[in-house]
């Protein structure tokens, strides 16, 4: 089973959330429409902005806790370098 890390934020330079799952599209659809209490909703993390796919949702989660780990401005980096606008990729997905 394929696994995705994900970024979505409420802005540029915004509020920041790491997560990941085995089916992308319908968790950000979930993001997107506060169908979770928690972090995201209260936040209003609803851009997809960085994702990365994995063939395993094993790998998946080891990408997930170590990106987690890492200071704020490395993550910043890591999006400018796939999305440079910070646009919301989320209508690319299909």
């Amino acid at each position: 089973m394929a696994g995705y890390v994900y970024i979505v934020t409420n802005q540029r330079h915004g509020t920041l959330y790491i997560g990941v799952t085995s089916d992308l599209e319908r968790r950000v659809h979930e993001h997107r429409e506060g169908l979770t209490p928690g972090f995201t909703r209260q936040h209003s993390c609803t851009r997809l902005v960085w994702y990365e796919e994995h063939l395993g949702i094993g790998t998946a989660i080891q990408r997930e806790k170590s990106l987690k780990r890492w200071y704020r401005q490395w993550k910043i980096e890591l999006i400018e370098a796939f999305n440079p606008q910070w646009r919301d990729l989320y209508p690319e997905l299909w």
